[in-house]
């Protein structure tokens, strides 16, 4: 725990390097009070990161079905925790001395419990650091600055208890379809087993706007991801979901639009990010779906057209 590392601490970091597939998932778990949940390892020559305070996670194994499922099976063999909403955060590429570089994707949580209770499995123990405390304990520098650049983001954005006058945050603005066949059945996709955001789970036809308008955006999208052709005179709003997904993640405002009409029939034309369009029974939607989909599918079925999620 001092300040003063060994080489065995220090390792090469290069937090835009995304050219490898992440096979390794690591949780950054942070509380209300700033602090953030730190594994001490055991200090055991030819393990990763001997003696160090660290993240928990691991390897993907091959039953996994995606990284979001390896990071929640590592924190119950590790620790008996369960997270409820890990949220991706980045992807950073780490090597300790002498091996190969390895490609990680760091999911986000918070957590408010005491790790002293925890039934830990694997290494000394856990124990709650602020980021001012870092420099004194014996730990990867890329583990130090991913720390400090989540609580930089978080100290940013205001959290769930921020009233009026925090100053103005700029919000992301999604375009969704609510798209109904003649049977009454709604459009989801089911997204791929390695995307950063719900993997392996079903959801609108959605895209974030970016130089247009939102209605442009969802024309442009239907034709991108599934051979849609709608015109924008047959497109009308039907519901806004105003989300607050967690601290430190910058509010959103999720726009559902209904189309009347539209030609071609849905295929996937972007496999790296969809597997699948299906046309789902609104009273029998598959288990894996978007919780703000399913919520938004049920306020456009009851004509209500606004919704709020995590504000206080």
């Amino acid at each position: 725990m001092d300040a003063a590392e060994p080489a065995s601490c220090r390792p090469a970091l290069s937090p835009s390097v995304r050219d490898a597939e992440p096979q390794i998932a690591s949780a950054l778990i942070h509380n209300r009070d700033g602090q953030y949940l730190l594994h001490l390892r055991d200090d055991i020559p030819g393990i990763r990161e001997p003696g160090c305070w660290s993240l928990l996670g691991g390897a993907r194994e091959p039953g996994d079905r995606s990284l979001e499922e390896t990071v929640r099976r590592e924190l119950r063999e590790e620790a008996g925790l369960e997270l409820s909403a890990p949220e991706p955060f980045a992807v950073v590429t780490v090597s300790d001395d002498g091996s190969e570089p390895a490609s990680v994707q760091v999911y986000a949580s918070q957590w408010e419990g005491d790790p002293a209770r925890l039934p830990l499995t694997e290494g000394v123990m856990l124990r709650w650091f602020r980021p001012d405390d870092l420099d004194r304990l014996r730990m990867l520098p890329s583990t130090r600055d991913l720390v400090r650049t989540h609580a930089a983001d978080r100290a940013a954005v205001p959290s769930r208890t921020v009233r009026h006058g925090a100053g103005a945050v700029p919000h992301v603005v999604g375009a969704h379809l609510y798209l109904e066949d003649p049977a009454g059945r709604v459009l989801l996709g089911l997204r791929h087993h390695n995307s950063a955001f719900a993997p392996n789970t079903w959801h609108f036809l959605a895209g974030h706007c970016e130089q247009e308008s939102a209605v442009l955006c969802l024309v442009r999208e239907a034709e991108e991801e599934a051979g849609l052709c709608i015109d924008p005179r047959d497109v009308e709003f039907v519901h806004v979901l105003h989300q607050l997904p967690g601290p430190g993640r910058r509010p959103r405002l999720q726009l559902v639009f209904r189309a009347r009409a539209w030609t071609g029939v849905p295929e996937v034309r972007e496999p790296d990010k969809c597997l699948a369009w299906q046309w789902w029974d609104p009273d029998a939607l598959p288990e894996r779906v978007v919780p703000y989909t399913r919520e938004a599918i049920a306020h456009v079925r009851a004509g209500r057209p606004y919704s709020e999620a995590g504000w206080e």
